[in-house]
C-alpha cells in the first residue's frame, strides 16, 4: 500500500506460509535462526546489530500456527531501506542452513562441559517452550486448538512441544526451509509514503533469482471437516505440591465456527456479537460466567478468526471439580437463553459505538498502523483470498447496522448463535486437572531419556560432544570482527536530530486547578485524564487501590446498576479506565503517587466524557459485597498467572520494593504482597464486609479531591477551547476538601534480603539490583546507552546465546537509580548471577570502535524518540510534568547521548561494581534449581511458596 499516512511509519513485511506436520517447532527455530546470519550479511546476528543501531519503530518475527511473518518499520526512509534489505536477504539466504551451530543454538542441542557430568537439554526455543508449558492458560490454548483442529496443520504445536523439539533434525530443518521460503509462497507488504519504484528495485535483486516453484499448493492448509460429535478431553498442568488444589480446575467449551471460511459481513456480525456476549463486565456472557461464583475467571479468547476457519472459546478457570459439568450447562444455557431473549438496545447501542470508535480511531498504541493494517490483510491473503476486503469495513458496517435497523438485533444475532454455536456439533470441551506432580515428573522423564543417551554413547563419544559443546560456546562468545560488522548498513550520527522532539504544552488553569493542554492533530478525538494526588493515603489501605479503581468502573449508582453503567460509557465514549501511578523522582525523597482517570471522546461528546468521568468518580456506590468478592477473585487469578507467565516483572517489582518507597507502594499493588494481601481479603469480605466497604469509601474520599488535581487534555486547538467549559463544570463538581497532610513513605520498604520464589515451573526468572545513587553516581545520557549496548552484547551473548534463556537485559530506572539484571525463561539460575557480577569487569575492559559506538548511540536515540501517536505524546508530556523533567534537561541528555565516549562505558563499570557487590536478588525459580542453588550456597536465598 502506498499511502501519506499520518504517523509517517514506512512498514515492510515478508510473509510465508509454513504448515508444521509434527509438534518439533520447527516453524518456530526456523523464524529464530534466519536472522542469524545471511548472505551479504555474514555475521552472527544482523538482528541484534539491527536493535543496536537503527531508528526502527518495530523490529521482530512472529510463528503463527500456518505462517511466519517478519517486519519492520521506520519513520526514517535511508533507515527503513536498510531494515528491509537485511530481512530480505536472512529469510532467503541464511546462513543456518550451512551451519549446525546456530540450529543447535536456536533450536536445541546436547550440552556436555564434562564427560563426568549429566548431558542437559538447551536451545533458546527449547527453553521459550517450556516457558509456555508451564502456563495453565497456554497449556488450555494448545490442546483446545490440537482438539479441534485433529486433522489438519492446526492439529500440532508450530511453536514446538518441548518433549518433541529434540526429536528435530538438522535435515528436516534445512529442508523445510527449501519447501517454504520461496518467494511464491511469500506475501510481501509496503505501506507508507516512501516511493514505490524504490521498493521495486530492491525486491528485484531478490525475486529474479528464483526460478518459479509449486511451493504454493504444498503449503495450502486444508479444511477441518466438522464432526459429527461432541469430543471431551482431559489434560493435566502442573500445579504447587501442597496447595489446596480443591478450586484449581479448568473447563473451556471450543466450538469450530464453520467448515468454510466466511464472508467478511458474516465475521464482522460474529464479531459484534463476541462484544456483545463478552467484551465488557456488562456483557452477560462474562457476567453471568463470573456471578455464578463457579469459577475465578474467564478463560478462552471468544470468537477468533486469524486462522482459516473461525472458532469460538469460553470457559472458567478456578473451578471445583464438582462444578466442572454445571459450568458447562451454564454457559449452554446462557447463550440459549440469549439466543432466545436477544440484547437490550442499550446493549446493542454500546457495542455499536465501541466497535465504530476503535475503527475510525485507528489506535494502535506503539504498534505501527500499517503493520496492524498488514496482519489483518494476511489474515486473508495467506489463504488466497482478496489482501485488501478485511480492511474495508465501512460497507460492511455500514450494511450490518442497516439490519440491524431494519430487522431488530435478534433478528441478526440469534441465527448466529443457533446455527453456528447451539446446533454446531464440532464442540470440543477441554477440561483441565491440576497435577502437584507433573512438572518433577516431566524433569524425570526428561532426566531419563537424557540418561539413556549418556549410557549409549562411549567415551569416545562425550569426549566428542563435550568438544562440540566447548566449540558451540567459543563461537557464541566469540565477536564479529570489525570488519565484518561493518557489512551492516546504518545511519550515522549527521541523520539524527540534535534536538528532541517537542510535544506542545501549554499550562494553563481553570477554576483553581491546573490544565495541560496540547494542540495536535486528532481526527476529532479528545483525549482526557484527571489526576488525583495518592500521598495522603494510610499505608494500608495501599492493596485496596486496584480494586478501589475497578469498583469505580464496574459498580453502580443509587439510580443505574453497573450494567446501564457501563453501556451509557459504551454509547457516549470512547472508554474511560481508572488506575494507580507511581514513581520516584530524582532528587527527591518522596515518591509521585497518583490515581489517573483516563478518558477518550469524539468532540460532540465531550461534555457526556465528563459527566460520566463524574459519576464514575462520586456517584457509583461501592458496597456490591458479592461482585466486590468476584473482583478480588479475578484479581487473584490473574496474579497467579503472571507469576507463572511474567516471573520478570514479579521478581523486578519485588527487588524495587526492597529499595525503595516507590517500589513498595506499586509492590503492594500489584506484586506478591499483593497477592497474600487479596487471599486474605477473601475471608475479611465474608466476615466483616462493612469495614471493607467503609475503607472502600476512605479511599475515596481521601483521593477525589479538586485539591491537588491535575488535568490533562489532547486535541486540536478548536476542541480544547469548546472542552474547557465543560472540565469546568466537572471541577466545579468535585469536592474541595483538603488531604491530612502526605505520608511520609520515604522508610518504606521490603527487608533487603535475597529471595526465592517458588513455583511450579521448569524455568527461571532471575533479577538482580542496587541503587547506583548511592554510590554518587551523577544520572548522565550515557548510562542510556550503556544500558542498551550491555542488553545487545554481554546480556544477550551471556545469559540468552550461551545460557538458553530465552530473554536476559538490565534497566537503569533514572528517576529511582535502581539498576536492575533480569532473565526470562531462563534454565539457569547461579550461572546467570555469575553473568550479572560480570558485568562491571565487561565494561572497563571493553573495547569498541567507532562504528560500534555510533551505533549504540543511534539505536539509543531511537527509543528516546520511540514513534508515539498523538494521544501518547499529550500522556508522556503528562508524565514528565509529574516527574519534573523540564525541556531543557530532556536536551541535555540528549546532547550527553550523542557525546557518548567509550571512557563513560569503563567508568560506568565502577559503578556497576556495586550491584555485584551490595545486589539484592530475587528470583521467580522452579523448586529444583532453588533446592540446587541452597545446596551450593546455603542460607543464600528466604524461600517464598507463593502458589
Amino acid at each position: 500500500m502506498s499511502l501519506s499516512n499520518d504517523d509517517e511509519n514506512k512498514v515492510f513485511g515478508v510473509v510465508f506460509r509454513t504448515p508444521p506436520k509434527d509438534s518439533t517447532g520447527i516453524p518456530h527455530i526456523l523464524e529464530h535462526s534466519v536472522l542469524c546470519g545471511s548472505r551479504k550479511y555474514p555475521l552472527k546476528e544482523p538482528f541484534v546489530e539491527l536493535l543496536k543501531g537503527s531508528l526502527h519503530t518495530f523490529l521482530n518475527a512472529f510463528t503463527y500456527p500456518d505462517r511466519t511473518c517478519y517486519p519492520v518499520a521506520s519513520t526514517n526512509t535511508k533507515d527503513f531501506y536498510n531494515l528491509v534489505d537485511v530481512y530480505l536477504d536472512a529469510v532467503f539466504y541464511p546462513k543456518c542452513l550451512e551451519d549446525i551451530r546456530t540450529f543447535q543454538q536456536e533450536g536445541w542441542h546436547y550440552e556436555l562441559n564434562d564427560p563426568s557430568e549429566d548431558i542437559t537439554y538447551k536451545g533458546v526455543v527449547f527453553n521459550e517452550m517450556k516457558g509456555v508449558y508451564s502456563q495453565p492458560d497456554s497449556i488450555l490454548g494448545r490442546a483446545s486448538q490440537q482438539a479441534l483442529f485433529p486433522d489438519n496443520t492446526y492439529g500440532v504445536d508450530s511453536g514446538g512441544d518441548p518433549q518433541v523439539i529434540p526429536k528435530l533434525t538438522f535435515e528436516e530443518f534445512k529442508e523445510f526451509h527449501k519447501k517454504y521460503y520461496h518467494p511464491s509462497n511469500a506475501r510481501i507488504w509496503f505501506y507508507g509514503d516512501d516511493d514505490p519504484r524504490e521498493r521495486l528495485s530492491i525486491l528485484s535483486e531478490y525475486l529474479n533469482s528464483f526460478e518459479v516453484s509449486s511451493t504454493p499448493e504444498e503449503s495450502r492448509i486444508s479444511l477441518q471437516k466438522l464432526f459429527t460429535e461432541p469430543v471431551r478431553i482431559v489434560e493435566k498442568y502442573p500445579a504447587a505440591e501442597g496447595t489446596d488444589l480443591k478450586k484449581k480446575h479448568m473447563v473451556c467449551l471450543n466450538w469450530l465456527l464453520s467448515e468454510t471460511p466466511l464472508d467478511l459481513e458474516t465475521e464482522l456480525a460474529l464479531g459484534f456479537l463476541d462484544h456483545l456476549m463478552m467484551g465488557t463486565p456488562a456483557s452477560p456472557l462474562r457476567k453471568i460466567l463470573l456471578e455464578s461464583g463457579l469459577g475465578e475467571a474467564i478463560v478462552g479468547g471468544g470468537v477468533e478468526d486469524e486462522l482459516l476457519q473461525p472458532q469460538f472459546s469460553v470457559g472458567l478457570k478456578g473451578v471445583s471439580e464438582d462444578d466442572v459439568k454445571k459450568v458447562e450447562e451454564l454457559i449452554v444455557n446462557t447463550l440459549r437463553t440469549l439466543a432466545e431473549g436477544g440484547f437490550s438496545s442499550e446493549a446493542v447501542e454500546a457495542s455499536m459505538n465501541t466497535i465504530e470508535f476503535s475503527l475510525r480511531e485507528n489506535n494502535t498504541g506503539s504498534f505501527p498502523r500499517g503493520l496492524a493494517l498488514m496482519l489483518r490483510s494476511i489474515g486473508k491473503w495467506i489463504y488466497d483470498m482478496d489482501p485488501f476486503e478485511p480492511l474495508k469495513y465501512q460497507e460492511p458496517l455500514r450494511a450490518l447496522k442497516a439490519r440491524i435497523a431494519g430487522e431488530g438485533s435478534k433478528a441478526v444475532f440469534a441465527p448466529l448463535i443457533e446455527n453456528f454455536i447451539l446446533k454446531n456439533r464440532h464442540l470440543v470441551v477441554v477440561e483441565m486437572q491440576p497435577d502437584p506432580e507433573k512438572s518433577s515428573s516431566d524433569e524425570v522423564a526428561e532426566k531419563n531419556i537424557l540418561e539413556k543417551v549418556k549410557s549409549s554413547m562411549t567415551q569416545e563419544d562425550l569426549a566428542e560432544l563435550a568438544r562440540a559443546t566447548q566449540d558451540l560456546k567459543l563461537k557464541q562468545e566469540t565477536p564479529d570482527p570489525p570488519e565484518v560488522l561493518k557489512c551492516v548498513p546504518s545511519l550515522s550520527l549527521q541523520d539524527i536530530p540534535t534536538k528532541p522532539m517537542a510535544v506542545p504544552s501549554e499550562v494553563g488553569n481553570i477554576n483553581g486547578v491546573n490544565v495541560l493542554q496540547h494542540d495536535l492533530f486528532t481526527n476529532d478525538v479528545l483525549y482526557a485524564e484527571v489526576v488525583f494526588n495518592m500521598s495522603s493515603l494510610k499505608p494500608e489501605l495501599l492493596p485496596l487501590v486496584p480494586l478501589f479503581c475497578q469498583s469505580l468502573l464496574e459498580m453502580g449508582t443509587k439510580d443505574m446498576d453497573f450494567v446501564r453503567l457501563n453501556q451509557l460509557i459504551g454509547r457516549k465514549t470512547g472508554g474511560i479506565s481508572v488506575y494507580p501511578f507511581t514513581s520516584s523522582v530524582r532528587g527527591r525523597e518522596d515518591p509521585c503517587s497518583h490515581i489517573i482517570v483516563r478518558g477518550k471522546a469524539m468532540s460532540e461528546r465531550v461534555e457526556d466524557l465528563f459527566n460520566l468521568v463524574n459519576v464514575v468518580l462520586q456517584d457509583v456506590q461501592l458496597t456490591d459485597q458479592k461482585r466486590f468478592k468476584q473482583f478480588v477473585s479475578q484479581s487473584k487469578a490473574r496474579m497467579e498467572n503472571r507469576i507463572r507467565g511474567s516471573g520478570h516483572s514479579i521478581a523486578a517489582a519485588r527487588m524495587d520494593a526492597k529499595l525503595n518507597a516507590a517500589g513498595w507502594i506499586s509492590e503492594q499493588m500489584g506484586g506478591i504482597s499483593y497477592l497474600e494481601f487479596l487471599r486474605a481479603l477473601e475471608t475479611q469480605i465474608d466476615d466483616d464486609w462493612s469495614a471493607v466497604s467503609s475503607s472502600l469509601e476512605e479511599i475515596r474520599r481521601t483521593l477525589v479531591s479538586k485539591n491537588g488535581c491535575l488535568v490533562n487534555l489532547t486535541a486540536d486547538g478548536k476542541n480544547l477551547k469548546n472542552s474547557e467549559k465543560h472540565v469546568g463544570k466537572f471541577l466545579d463538581f468535585l469536592p474541595s476538601t483538603s488531604p491530612n497532610g502526605s505520608n511520609d513513605w520515604t522508610s518504606s520498604r521490603l527487608p533487603l534480603t535475597n529471595e526465592a520464589i517458588v513455583v511450579p515451573t521448569q524455568v527461571n526468572y532471575v533479577g538482580k539490583a542496587a541503587n547506583l545513587f548511592e554510590t554518587g553516581y551523577q544520572l548522565k545520557g550515557s548510562a542510556y546507552v550503556i544500558s542498551k549496548y550491555l542488553n545487545n552484547t554481554w546480556l544477550w551473548d551471556r545469559v540468552r546465546v550461551s545460557g538458553g534463556a530465552y530473554g536476559g537485559f538490565c534497566d537503569f530506572d533514572t528517576h529511582s537509580g535502581v539498576f536492575s539484571f533480569l532473565s526470562y525463561r531462563d534454565p539457569n539460575l547461579l550461572k546467570t548471577l555469575d553473568v550479572y557480577d560480570g558485568t562491571g569487569n565487561f565494561l572497563k575492559e571493553l573495547e569498541m570502535d567507532g562504528d560500534a559506538l555510533t551505533k549504540a548511540i543511534i539505536g539509543t536515540i531511537g527509543d528516546v524518540d520511540s514513534y508515539q501517536l498523538p494521544d501518547a505524546k499529550g500522556y508522556s508530556s503528562l508524565l514528565r510534568h509529574l516527574l519534573g523533567v523540564t525541556e531543557e534537561e530532556r536536551q541535555i541528555r540528549r546532547e550527553e547521548i550523542l557525546t557518548t565516549r567509550l571512557k563513560d562505558f569503563k567508568e560506568f563499570g565502577d559503578f556497576v561494581e556495586f550491584v555485584k557487590e551490595k545486589g539484592v536478588v530475587v528470583a521467580v525459580a522452579s523448586p529444583d534449581d532453588v533446592d540446587a542453588a541452597h545446596t551450593s550456597l546455603p542460607s543464600f536465598f528466604q524461600v517464598n511458596k507463593a502458589l
